[in-house]
């Protein structure tokens, strides 16, 4: 210990444990290094645990992920920091890089929580649920979600009332109201940056009417209703809880647009919105969804097919540019926009419209890097200097996977993950 910190050594530090992090780290356990996996989340699974199911096979998004996590957690050469923060990384010589991260306290004994949730019962205090993207509320002492790992309950101290109810209803007395925040460092050979990205915040494009009219939401909200955790066992509007006859998509929602900042395609958003519709088409069978986009991306292995099957099922595709939403008195919504095939400014209206929002770097990373740059693109992402070597940054020893260097969906992701993998297992084996 030194200055109340804790001195650890591993083969590789990885930031970040979604699916590309998680990956890396998996890959380079499975060769016999020593890895530590930083989560700033409560629980390692990233953006894709939160899915309903993925294109173009409509796969169960968690029947994947679940099984890839728990290898993750239980593997013997790798070692998880969840609810940690890096505060940095230093290069501090040829193989030697000194990563020092903050873990916060979960004000829960994680080794003694069985995960009985009889906590969140007796907890009288509510708050909006960040996993649930703000459909519902959940309790201030809380598990994340129903396949979170690690299953552990935590405090959210900020809200928490300090009443004592968990303590005294908690049958293994795992509440710890002492916990502090704990300090490590983390001595490694090599480092993987798989820091994921950002979603757009359409706040950002107040035409669209996000915050402002209750049944505008977004992606990863309608995401969440079509889940099998999903919050409500149907699909309702925000407003009044009606189950909506007529959908509408705004495709490229924050991607493609100079004006907020994003001119480069997600790749990812005309994708998900047809899966989000063949969904919604078993789940509401009456239902009117209609698509609307400037040009449909169908780049992958089966995706064209995917989207000739979306319009064969009556899923409606209208090439448009959406100038303006506005609100009607019965809650409905107004979509004003230009029908690029013919040239006319029309109308439509829908009873809940979704945002398909685009991916944005997260720009954390290179912050990260005291004595060393890690240089990022001109569009914030992190550099990739050698075309042949695309997990190489711009640092002697440093790597990134996943979304780290720009859009990607979730093969790529993975590909990108053991790219990262084998290129830190090349350095840490040259002489």
């Amino acid at each position: 210990m030194l200055n109340n910190r804790v001195e650890l050594s591993f083969d590789a530090v990885v930031i970040g444990g979604g699916i590309a992090g998680g990956e890396s780290a998996l890959n380079l356990a499975n060769n016999g290094y020593k890895v530590a996996v930083v989560e700033r989340d409560l629980s390692v699974g990233g953006k894709m645990i939160h899915l309903s199911k993925v294109f173009p096979t409509l796969d169960c998004s968690a029947c994947i992920t679940t099984p890839k996590v728990s290898e993750i957690a239980r593997h013997p050469n790798i070692t998880i920091f969840t609810e940690t923060s890096v505060e940095s990384v230093e290069k501090v010589g040829e193989k030697s890089f000194v990563t020092k991260v903050t873990r916060r306290p979960r004000y829960v004994v994680a080794e003694d929580c069985t995960g009985c949730q009889e906590c969140e019962k007796v907890c009288p205090v509510i708050v909006k649920d960040q996993y649930q993207y703000n459909l519902i509320g959940r309790k201030a002492v809380y598990i994340p979600f129903s396949i979170a790992s690690p299953k552990v309950a935590a405090i959210d101290i900020d809200n928490c009332s300090l009443c004592g109810a968990c303590e005294k209803v908690c049958p293994s007395q795992c509440i710890d109201f002492t916990q502090q925040d704990r300090y490590y460092t983390l001595n490694s050979k090599t480092t993987i940056v798989a820091t994921g990205f950002n979603l757009f915040d359409p706040k950002g494009m107040p035409r669209y009417g996000y915050g402002k009219y209750k049944n505008v939401l977004t992606s990863m909200q309608m995401e969440r209703q079509i889940a099998p955790t999903r919050p409500f066992n149907t699909i309702l509007r925000p407003s009044d809880g009606k189950v909506p006859d007529k959908i509408a998509y705004v495709l490229c929602a924050g991607s493609r647009d100079d004006s907020v900042g994003n001119p480069v395609c997600s790749q990812i958003c005309c994708m998900y919105s047809i899966k989000q519709a063949q969904l919604l088409m078993g789940a509401l069978p009456m239902a009117d969804i209609t698509l609307y986009y400037i040009d449909i991306r169908a780049f992958g292995k089966g995706y064209d097919e995917f989207y000739e099957q979306a319009k064969g099922m009556g899923v409606k595709f209208v090439k448009a540019k959406i100038g303006k939403i506005s609100e009607a008195e019965n809650g409905n919504l107004i979509l004003r926009y230009e029908d690029i095939q013919n040239g006319k400014l029309k109308e439509s209206e829908h009873d809940m419209v979704v945002l398909s929002v685009g991916v944005l770097p997260n720009t954390e990373a290179s912050a990260l890097f005291q004595n060393s740059v890690l240089e990022k693109d001109s569009l914030n992402y992190v550099a990739q200097p050698d075309p042949l070597n695309p997990a190489k940054t711009s640092i002697e020893g440093v790597f990134s996977a996943g979304t780290a260097t720009g859009p990607k969906d979730i093969p790529d992701s993975i590909l990108s993950a053991g790219a990262a993998a084998n290129a830190a297992i090349s350095y840490l084996t040259s002489h």
